[in-house]
């Protein structure tokens, strides 16, 4: 799929339903495999085939792909649609995050989700169980979404006006961080569980974020873990990051995203 990082270009990518426990499945001509849909035809695929071409077809897919984006987030702003783009390493908490604010916030806003990861539907699962709208993206080898990705979930999801859409993206730190999804921010999400030095590691992708968010505040009893240190690597990076700490568990500190979230959707 990109160069960027080496994701095979033949890998099958699959989109979910989960609203109607029948799904059906219809493979396109480019082998392309959707559940639960009717599609029209996909972009062309580009294959690099010598290694002088990896700069210019780096740039055409990823021009390919920002002009999706552009799409995507003209159709969110005329429906007053908030779409985050919630990126993480695999384990971060994303998923446990997404569930405790939809279950939060369920009677105050209307949230949808696009679920991606390369196998299985066991999170999208977790998200239905809430009550929540969900469609499953699963990229195959692929090891992020893009912007076609979405186009084509939009379709199967349908969500509401003045509502919140959350795209939780396949566990990476860097390739997310590339591709333009529509979204009107991306948040990333670091645990405590993991190094204070990620926003220096992987610059990319807090530089390109609006949001950071501190999870699994809870165990820092049991931790050495420096969150000043995190904190002022962040801001090295990105000096405009906007960092909440937070606990899924306990729900500390989840008043602040809470807040955040209610603000923007009234944008």
């Amino acid at each position: 799929m990109c160069v960027t990082c080496g994701c095979t270009d033949d890998n099958e990518t699959k989109i979910t339903s989960l609203e109607n426990e029948h799904h059906h499945t219809h493979i396109l001509p480019d082998g392309t495999v959707i559940t639960h849909a009717h599609h029209h035809e996909e972009a062309p695929k580009i294959h690099a085939k010598i290694h002088n071409t990896t700069i210019s077809l780096e740039q055409e897919i990823l021009g390919k792909n920002n002009l999706l984006a552009a799409q995507n987030r003209g159709w969110f702003k005329g429906r007053n649609i908030l779409a985050l783009n919630l990126m993480s390493s695999p384990g971060a908490g994303k998923t446990t995050l997404l569930t405790r604010t939809i279950n939060d916030l369920k009677d105050k806003l209307n949230i949808s989700v696009i679920e991606g990861d390369q196998e299985t539907t066991n999170d999208a699962e977790k998200i239905k169980a809430t009550g929540c709208k969900v469609v499953q993206i699963n990229t195959g080898t692929g090891c992020h979404l893009d912007a076609s990705m979405i186009e084509r979930g939009l379709q199967q999801l349908n969500p509401p006006l003045d509502s919140v859409l959350m795209i939780e993206n396949v566990g990476n730190l860097v390739c997310p961080a590339l591709f333009d999804l529509g979204e009107q921010a991306k948040v990333v999400i670091l645990s405590v569980t993991e190094g204070e030095d990620k926003p220096i590691k992987y610059p990319y992708m807090f530089r390109n974020s609006e949001i950071m968010i501190l999870t699994k505040i809870d165990l820092l009893p049991y931790l050495q873990f420096d969150i000043q240190r995190c904190i002022e690597y962040a801001k090295q990076v990105n000096p405009q990051i906007q960092i909440f700490l937070v606990s899924a568990t306990t729900g500390e500190g989840l008043d602040h995203w809470y807040a955040w979230l209610n603000q923007n959707i009234s944008k």
